[in-house]
């Protein structure tokens, strides 16, 4: 029987009353806090069948002595190290007699697409890449069948066969999108479905290969497991045991792919040790897996961006388009700016402070660094390509801009704005405050006036004057719609219907 069958795990509860005052065996790997540097406020894809997928570039061998930067090094100057198992892995990254880390991040297909919270781990790893070692992206075809309890009040909902099958092909086009278009000199990249080893896993094999060197009492010290069985849901053994089944997929990938380093966000830590924990048990392998955790990347409120709340930020284009993407980074707030451009973007430090001593001297032009943010996020997210059309929307959708509306542009933005459809005789020769309203732009004819009399009101970013101008048959484009603005953030599409 697969061990990631919900239908034998999931009525096991673990209580709360199996807390014993036991003492934890002694964990091999030490944590060392690194102190923080800045606060924080193509294809049909596989489902059960391994992917790699390498860049041109090949990593080193073991016999060349190549230099290296310190990527460990460069991460903590960005703010990007909370954590790591051990300092060995700072001097193994850049020692030229050290063959390149290998270098795995996991992500469950909970969703058809990555979110903004994942990006961090991509930008790790590409951090990695970029210093000559091997970034690895791990889709959780089978932990993302159990759901990983860090960080969560509830137990995730089961998920079908064929939305995992949709979510983990929409998960690995945009690994292979951004890992594969990205600069990474001596780097490369793989993609590992851990599917592929828990399919034929029967729940013997797994109390035999792993069941057997777990420590309940370690277990049920971890953070993320004592949260849950204090809480009213509690926990299920579905959920307990998926430290397990990540530990035994760094065991996996350390023992057949010669995988080394795991790295994930800060609440990651008590999952990535038990994967060091079992190497050292089962293998007897003294210091040669490591793990490294990266601060979570947190709204001004202190909170996490999450998959499926309202307003995240999704790294798919078919989810958020690049416009919306890049206008999302376009309008963080000064306080946090400077912040996102070094955990985010690959600019040198050099290139920010600039950025940073602009922003107080008198004649800084207002969203300068955040333009810059928003360019080289996207860019980084969607390539030149999502840029050009991010950017072009952007600047056609500005009120006063002199870029000319065609209904490709208008279709295409239309998506991220309110629209609606009225026929034609409800549109030509229509007043303009009439239509205004109709359209939703306002909700009575004296706002629309009123904001008509401020000099705010726009359509097809060309401004209003006379409050008695009818839309002529010129006014719609092509013939199939308009754009009715009321000051910078607020507009409609209107269509022909």
């Amino acid at each position: 029987m697969p061990i990631c069958s919900r239908t034998f795990l999931s009525p096991l509860r673990v209580a709360s009353l199996l807390v014993f005052p036991e003492k934890s065996s002694a964990t091999f790997f030490r944590r060392v806090q690194v102190p923080h540097l800045f606060s924080t406020s193509t294809t049909t894809l596989f489902s059960s069948v391994k992917c790699s997928i390498h860049s041109t570039s090949s990593p080193e061998t073991e016999n060349q002595a190549v230099f290296r930067p310190n990527v460990v090094d460069i991460l903590e100057e960005r703010g990007l190290l909370e954590s790591i198992t051990s300092e060995n892995l700072r001097s193994a990254c850049s020692d030229p007699k050290v063959a390149p880390l290998r270098v795995y991040c996991g992500f469950d297909p909970t969703a058809e697409s990555l979110h903004l919270g994942n990006l961090l781990g991509i930008i790790v790893l590409s951090w990695f890449q970029r210093c000559g070692h091997q970034a690895v992206g791990l889709i959780g075809g089978a932990t993302g069948r159990v759901g990983d309890p860090s960080g969560k009040s509830l137990e995730r909902p089961e998920l079908d066969a064929d939305t995992l099958e949709k979510n983990i092909a929409g998960i690995t086009k945009i690994i292979i999108k951004i890992l594969g278009s990205n600069p990474s000199p001596g780097g490369s990249y793989v993609i590992f479905n851990n599917y592929d080893w828990w399919k034929d896993m029967t729940m013997l094999d797994f109390l035999n290969k792993v069941g057997r060197f777990a420590r309940v009492g370690t277990m049920m010290a971890k953070e993320s497991v004592k949260k849950r069985l204090e809480s009213e849901q509690g926990m299920s053994y579905t959920e307990f045991t998926y430290q397990l089944l990540q530990a035994y997929d760094f065991l996996h990938l350390f023992k057949n792919e010669g995988i080394n380093v795991q790295i994930g966000g800060s609440d990651q830590w008590g999952n990535i040790t038990a994967g060091t924990d079992l190497i050292r048990k089962i293998l007897q392998a003294e210091e040669a897996a490591y793990g490294l955790t990266f601060p979570l990347l947190l709204k001004n409120d202190g909170t996490k961006f999450g998959k499926s709340e309202d307003g995240a930020i999704w790294l798919s284009p078919s989810m958020l388009s690049p416009y919306k993407f890049y206008q999302y980074f376009f309008s963080v707030p000064d306080v946090d700016v400077i912040r996102f451009l070094k955990t985010l973007t690959f600019l040198s430090l050099d290139e920010i402070k600039i950025l940073e001593d602009q922003m107080s001297k008198p004649g800084y032009v207002p969203n300068t660094a955040q333009i810059k943010l928003a360019e080289e996020v996207t860019r980084f997210v969607h390539g030149e390509e999502g840029l050009k059309e991010a950017i072009k929307a952007t600047e056609a959708l500005r009120p006063g801009a002199e870029t000319k509306l065609d209904w490709n542009l208008i279709e295409r933005i239309a998506e991220d704005i309110p629209s609606c459809s009225l026929p034609i005789d409800r549109v030509s020769g229509l007043s303009i405050v009439d239509l205004s309203v109709s359209a939703g732009l306002f909700e009575s004819k004296s706002a629309a006036r009123r904001m008509l009399k401020q000099g705010g009101f726009y359509m097809n970013n060309e401004r209003v004057d006379d409050e008695n101008k009818r839309v002529d048959e010129e006014d719609i484009v092509e013939g199939r719609g308009l754009v009715l603005s009321a000051g910078k953030k607020n507009k409609v599409v209107v269509r022909i219907s």
